[in-house]
């Protein structure tokens, strides 16, 4: 795994991803959680251009990503270089920090700090949640994720390999917590004990604040449990999505949603409903 991971092609993990995004969408055409009217072309490629711009703004930022897990490497910097733990639990425990510094904790930030949630809403004002969704984040909330993911690499001491395996889980694992997909609810219960199970994620894309702040998790979900930002609804298909002061049909489309954070509003805050 490791010798994989180390040196993987860019078109295996595209692999990776495309047949996730793809299997996941045919997924939404048979087992539905919502019945959208909407066109799932026109949704898909506004949400895909958002792709391109997080790939273009990883791809910037990879030698820094790169050249901190090298560093840590090198010198053996961080805490699990400097517990000694074998290589298995090296693995767990560098996959969980990974997600809980580089998703959970930035994820959280970003609904807390004003600035920062002007970009991050652009993934909340999305009103048909489905698989391309995990796709739509604005190309400044990628900046942000970047640097918690380096910060996540240089202070517990990661090499490049368990990066490049983190990445790819964590994407595969964005798509399937998005996707508009209905799982039996006793399945779907059961791996919201272990990981974010689709009805859970779908709980944090509510138009009501109080679940719209809460389920910031993106792998594992006891990062909710245990800082206390765990919410259930028994009954996911009354959630309504998206925010009030944007349900404007204009928001559908790439331009508006790329001048969202510069907007003069009068709504600063996310509002109850």
């Amino acid at each position: 795994m490791e010798a994989f991971f180390a040196h993987i092609p860019p078109y295996y993990r595209t692999a990776f991803l495309v047949g996730g995004l793809l299997l996941l969408w045919i997924a939404e055409g048979f087992i539905p959680r919502f019945y959208f009217r909407y066109n799932r072309y026109k949704h898909a490629s506004t949400n895909l251009f958002f792709t391109v711009t997080t790939a273009l703004i990883n791809l910037a930022f990879a030698f820094i990503v790169v050249k901190a897990a090298q560093w840590t490497g090198q010198q053996r910097f961080g805490l699990l270089y400097w517990t000694g733990v074998p290589v298995w639990l090296h693995t767990l425990v560098a996959l969980m920090m990974l997600d809980f510094i580089g998703a959970y904790l930035i994820h959280l930030v970003q609904h807390k700090v004003a600035w920062m949630w002007h970009f991050h809403k652009i993934h909340h004002i999305d009103t048909n949640i489905d698989v391309t969704t995990a796709l739509r984040h604005h190309p400044v909330e990628s900046v942000f994720r970047v640097m918690a993911l380096v910060v996540a690499i240089v202070t517990m001491g990661i090499p490049i390999w368990m990066v490049m395996l983190y990445q790819t889980i964590s994407a595969l694992m964005s798509q399937f917590n998005h996707a508009n997909i209905k799982l039996p609810p006793a399945i779907d219960q059961a791996l919201s004990w272990v990981i974010v199970s689709p009805d859970m994620h779908k709980v944090h894309h509510s138009r009501y604040q109080p679940e719209t702040d809460s389920n910031y998790a993106n792998i594992f979900s006891i990062w909710d449990r245990i800082c206390g930002t765990y919410v259930m609804v028994p009954d996911t298909t009354k959630l309504r999505y998206g925010l009030d002061e944007y349900q404007d049909t204009r928001y559908h489309d790439i331009g508006p949603l790329l001048k969202v954070p510069w907007e003069k509003t009068d709504v600063l805050v996310k509002k109850p409903i």
